[in-house]
């Protein structure tokens, strides 16, 4: 019996990826030019606020240690997912975003709220409600809650 002296299998080397893996902003970067291309459109512009999803650890907890606000809700759009709340002492009124609100009914205007609020970044100069929750809602006005039933008259 002779004995063939065998070869290691033959492994392929590895190799990079053709196309470099880029991770995913929310955002465009500067400098991108993302913004001379014609297929983007205003609507496809993501928001530069915070929303609960983005906001820094920091921000939130500053947040949620703050003080509680009341106010009335102004006006808020579901379908652009915002709108705002006029403080309880007639102060500027503040943005608040949809993903800020707890509890389950869509604000409407006259609705009663409670809220803290949260500074927009970059300059930190205006701010935001947070934590917003409903304490009265509008007499004889239709409530709508998240799961799209219409509830009172």
């Amino acid at each position: 019996m002779t004995s063939e002296p065998t070869s290691p299998p033959v492994v392929p080397p590895l190799h990079s990826p053709k196309s470099p893996v880029w991770p995913t902003f929310p955002f465009h970067r500067e400098g991108s030019r993302v913004w001379e291309r014609s297929s983007v459109t205003s609507r496809d512009l993501p928001s530069p606020l915070p929303t609960k999803r983005t906001r820094t650890y920091s921000a939130t907890a500053r947040a949620s240690a703050g003080p509680v606000f009341k106010g009335v809700c102004k006006q808020f759009s579901r379908s652009q997912g915002h709108g705002f709340i006029t403080p309880e002492n007639g102060s500027e009124d503040i943005f608040v975003h949809v993903s800020d609100i707890e509890g389950e009914y869509v604000p409407v205007e006259g609705d009663e709220v409670t809220y803290k609020m949260c500074p927009i970044p970059p300059k930190n100069q205006k701010f935001q409600a947070v934590e917003v929750v409903l304490t009265q809602l509008a007499p004889h006005t239709p409530h709508e809650t998240w799961s799209g039933q219409v509830v009172g008259s």
